[in-house]
C-alpha cells in the first residue's frame, strides 16, 4: 500500500461507494464489493485509519449481504453504475493501480509521472505545457497565437475601473516547492508572493497554485490558495479560472450533458473570411467553414454555459486514438453566486474551463472588491482533470458515460483527504446542518406546506438574497426532499446565515440567527417556516415563480442564425439573436396581454427588449396587461408583485390606466449588467419589486397596467420577467 495510506484510502473509498451504493442484487459489483471490503476493513483493523461512519455502515451492510450469499443476485439495480454499458467497462480510464508516482525536477520544468499519464509544468511558473496519455505525446495545444497549454489566470483592476474588464494576469509562479513526494502522491506548489515592486503589473495577492498526482489515478488535481494581506492595496477581482487549450487536430467532439454534446467547428472557422462576427465578438456566423456541415451555423461560447448546480463534468473526445479529456468539479463550495449562477464550460479552440469567479450572468455585482489592508484568504478547488480511453469497449461515446461515473466518485469523495494544506479542511474538520423547511402562504393553505425542492444554503452573513452576489466566502447548498427535510454536509468552519427560496413562491428566506459551524459539529435547526411576501388574495398572475423566464414564449431563431444542437431542444433559448425576433413579431405595436384570454406560454415574449428602428437606434417598448375588476375595494392598496429573472441596464416604469402619465406611477433604474439576454441565459440576477396601487387608480371594469423598459440605448438592455401577480387589498 505504500507509506501514505490516506491516498489509497481516498481512492478505495471512492470506488467502494460508487460501486456499492446500488444495493444488491447487482451481479457486476459483488466481486468489487468483496475485494474492497477486505482491504478497507483490514486497514481499519490495523489502525491505519478510521473509516467514516457512512462507509462503516456500507461495510456492515455488505458483510451481512455477502455472508448470506445475496450479493450474487441477477437484478438490474440502480445507482452510480446502474448502466450496464458503463458497469461492464468500469474505469477504463485507469490502466493500472500498481505504478508509483515519479517526479523529475529540471532547470526549467517539472515532470510528474504515475505510469498512466505524464504531466509537465514550467519551473517555477507552474504553467502546464505537457500532458502525455494513451500514446499521445501531448494533449495540449502549444501553437496558438495567444493562449496555449494549461494555466491559471485572473482578471483584475484597481479601484475606480469601470465595467468588468481589467488586466489579465497569468499567475506565473516565482518559486517552486515539493509539498509531498512518495510513491502514492506528489503534490507541487508554485507560489508568487506580492510586494510593492510588482504593484503596476501583478494583482496584489499572494498566490499558491497546487498540482497533485496520485498513484493509480487517470488524471490530476489542481487547486489554488489566494490571499490578501493587511499590507496590500485595494483591488477588484473580476475573474479567475483554470483553462486548458487542447490539441486542435485531436479534439473535435465536446460534451457537457447528455443532451448538450456535438461535433464542434474548428478555431479557424471563426477567422475573417470563414466567419462573420455578429453583434459581439464571441458570436460568429460560419459562412465558409473548413467542414461544410457547419456552414450557416452560429458559434458562440455562451451557448454552452451551465448553472453551477449542474456544472460538474464537461470536456472533449478525441477519436484517434480514443481519449477523453474531462474537467470535473466535485463541489460548488468555492464557486460564487450560488447554485443558479451560470458560467462557461467548454467551447471552440478546443477549450475547457474551470471557472471559479466571473461576472458572467451577474455583472459587476459579482466582482470581489477588496479595501486596502482587508485580510482575506480562499481556496479554489481542487478540481479533477480526468483522462480516459477505451479497452474492450469500441464506442468512443462511451467515454462520456465513463466521465459521468468518475464524476460521481469524485463527488462522493469530497472533501478529499489528500490535499496537503491546512487551508483545506478534511472530512472530520467540517460540520453538518440538518432541518426541515416549510412554506406558509395563507392564500394557499392555513398550515405550513412541505417545501419539496426548495433550495437551502449557507453563505456569508448578509441580507435577504445577498447570496446571489456573494463572492468572497464559501457557499453550501442542497435541496429539500418531499418532506421538506434537508441536510448540508461537509461545511467549512465559520459563521453563516441560512438562506432559502422555494420554486412556486416569490421572495427569499434568511434565518434571523447566525449559524456557527465548528469542526465535527452536527447542528439540527428544526423546522424553519418561510412566509413569502403576500398582502391579499391573488386576482391574477402571469408565469410561474422559479427565477427563470423559460416558461414564457421563446421564438424560433432566425434561420440565418442557427445552432443545430438547440433545434427542438429544451434549452431552445440558447439560440443566437432571439431578441431580434421581437421586432418581427411586433413590428409596430407592442405586446398586449389580456388576463383570462392570453396564455403566457404563447403570448408573453421571454424578454422585454428594445425594438430596432434603424442602424444602431432603438425604440423603448411598453407592454400592456389588460384585466377586468368586477368591483374595486375602496380601502387599502392593491399590490403588484414584479419578480424579474434578469435586468440589464434597465429602467422599469409602471403606469396605471394611462400609458402617457408623467411621472410614472413607479420607476426603478436597475443598474445590473448580467447581460443574460445577449448570452442566451434565460435568467441572471433575481429582483423582486412590490408596487402599491391605491384603489383610486383602478376602476370597476377594464383596467390596464403599462410596463415600460425605458432605456433604449442598446439592443441588449432589457428585462426578463419571472412572475407577475396582482393582489387585492
Amino acid at each position: 500500500m505504500g507509506t501514505d495510506v490516506g491516498v489509497k484510502r481516498r481512492n478505495l473509498e471512492g470506488w467502494f461507494l460508487c460501486a456499492l451504493q446500488a444495493k444488491p442484487p447487482l451481479t457486476m459489483v459483488t466481486s468489487t464489493a468483496a475485494a474492497l471490503l477486505v482491504v478497507l476493513t483490514s486497514l481499519q483493523a490495523a489502525a491505519a485509519f478510521t473509516l467514516p461512519l457512512h462507509i462503516q455502515k456500507e461495510c456492515k451492510y455488505w458483510e451481512e449481504e455477502l455472508s448470506a450469499g445475496s450479493g450474487s443476485g441477477s437484478g438490474s439495480g440502480t445507482g452510480c453504475i446502474g448502466e450496464e454499458a458503463a458497469g461492464n467497462q468500469h474505469r477504463k480510464g485507469i490502466a493500472s493501480m500498481s505504478a508509483g508516482v515519479q517526479l523529475q525536477i529540471q532547470d526549467d520544468q517539472v515532470v510528474m509521472d504515475n505510469g498512466i499519464l505524464q504531466l509537465t509544468l514550467t519551473n517555477p511558473g507552474g504553467a502546464i505545457i505537457g500532458i502525455r496519455f494513451n500514446g499521445i505525446d501531448n494533449l495540449l495545444e502549444l501553437h496558438n497565437p495567444e493562449l496555449n497549454g494549461g494555466f491559471w489566470d485572473l482578471n483584475w483592476a484597481q479601484p475606480g475601473n469601470l465595467g468588468t474588464r481589467g488586466k489579465f494576469d497569468r499567475l506565473n509562479g516565482t518559486s517552486f516547492n515539493v509539498i509531498v513526494e512518495n510513491e502514492d502522491q506528489v503534490e507541487l506548489s508554485f507560489t508568487r508572493t506580492w510586494n510593492t515592486s510588482l504593484e503596476a503589473d501583478y494583482v496584489p495577492l499572494n498566490i499558491d497554485k497546487r498540482f497533485v498526482l496520485l498513484s493509480g489515478s487517470s488524471g490530476f488535481y489542481s487547486y489554488a490558495i489566494f490571499e490578501h494581506l493587511e499590507d496590500m492595496p485595494a483591488l477588484i477581482l473580476y475573474e479567475t479560472r483554470i483553462a486548458f487549450m487542447l490539441k486542435i487536430d485531436k479534439f473535435h467532439y465536446m460534451a457537457m450533458a447528455d443532451d448538450r454534446q456535438r461535433y464542434m467547428p474548428l478555431p479557424d472557422d471563426r477567422l475573417p473570411g470563414r466567419g462573420q462576427q455578429l453583434a459581439y465578438p464571441e458570436a460568429v456566423l460560419l459562412v465558409n467553414p473548413i467542414e461544410p456541415e457547419f456552414k450557416g451555423e452560429v458559434d458562440d461560447k455562451y451557448q454552452y454555459s451551465c448553472e453551477n448546480k449542474d456544472n460538474k463534468v464537461h470536456g472533449w473526445i478525441c477519436f484517434d486514438p480514443p481519449v477523453g479529456f474531462w474537467q470535473i468539479s466535485p463541489s460548488n463550495e468555492f464557486r460564487t453566486g450560488g447554485p443558479l449562477k451560470q458560467d462557461l464550460t467548454s467551447h471552440v479552440n478546443p477549450t475547457t474551463l474551470a471557472m471559479f469567479v466571473s461576472a458572467h450572468y451577474g455583472g459587476e455585482d459579482l466582482a470581489l472588491r477588496f479595501e486596502a489592508g482587508e485580510p482575506w484568504k480562499k481556496v479554489f478547488g481542487p478540481v479533477f482533470i480526468y483522462l480516459n480511453t477505451l479497452q474492450e469497449e469500441t464506442n468512443p461515446f462511451w467515454l462520456w458515460q465513463d466521465a459521468k461515473e468518475q464524476m460521481k466518485i469524485e463527488v462522493q469523495s469530497w472533501p478529499y483527504s489528500f490535499p496537503n494544506s491546512d487551508d483545506f479542511p478534511k472530512f472530520h474538520q467540517r460540520g453538518t446542518l440538518t432541518g426541515r423547511f416549510l412554506v406558509q402562504d395563507w392564500y394557499v393553505s392555513d398550515q405550513p406546506q412541505l417545501a419539496n425542492g426548495a433550495y437551502i444554503g449557507l453563505a456569508t452573513l448578509g441580507e435577504s438574497g445577498s447570496w446571489q452576489k456573494e463572492s468572497k466566502g464559501y457557499q453550501f447548498w442542497t435541496t429539500a426532499d418531499e418532506e421538506g427535510h434537508f441536510c448540508i454536509k461537509n461545511i467549512r468552519p465559520g459563521d453563516y446565515n441560512l438562506y432559502a427560496w422555494a420554486p412556486g413562491f416569490i421572495g427569499d428566506y434568511i434565518s434571523d440567527f447566525s449559524i456557527t459551524i465548528t469542526s465535527g459539529c452536527e447542528i439540527d435547526v428544526g423546522d424553519l417556516v418561510f412566509k413569502p411576501p403576500r398582502d391579499g388574495l391573488t386576482l391574477w398572475e402571469i408565469g410561474f415563480p422559479d427565477r427563470s423566464a423559460a416558461e414564457f414564449y421563446v421564438p424560433d431563431p432566425d434561420p440565418k442564425y442557427i445552432n443545430k444542437l438547440y433545434i427542438n431542444h429544451p434549452d431552445r433559448f440558447r439560440q443566437y439573436g432571439l431578441w431580434e425576433r421581437y421586432a418581427d413579431l411586433y413590428p409596430e405595436q407592442d405586446l398586449v396581454y389580456t388576463v383570462g384570454v392570453s396564455d403566457y406560454r404563447q403570448d408573453w415574449f421571454y424578454a422585454q427588449v428594445n425594438r430596432r428602428s434603424g442602424d444602431k437606434t432603438y425604440e423603448a417598448t411598453t407592454w400592456q396587461i389588460m384585466f377586468e375588476l368586477e368591483n374595486v375595494d375602496e380601502e387599502g392598496s392593491y399590490k403588484l408583485r414584479l419578480a424579474l429573472a434578469s435586468a440589464t441596464h434597465s429602467i422599469l416604469e409602471v403606469r396605471i390606466n394611462n400609458g402617457e402619465a408623467e411621472p410614472p406611477h413607479f420607476s426603478r433604474e436597475i443598474k445590473g449588467n448580467d447581460n443574460a439576454i445577449a448570452r442566451h441565459g434565460i435568467h441572471g440576477l433575481y429582483y423582486l419589486f412590490t408596487v402599491d396601487i391605491p384603489c383610486d387608480q383602478l376602476i370597476q371594469g377594464n383596467n390596464t397596467i403599462f410596463l415600460t423598459q425605458a432605456n433604449n440605448s442598446n439592443t441588449f438592455y432589457g428585462i426578463m420577467y419571472d412572475y407577475i401577480r396582482l393582489e387585492a387589498p
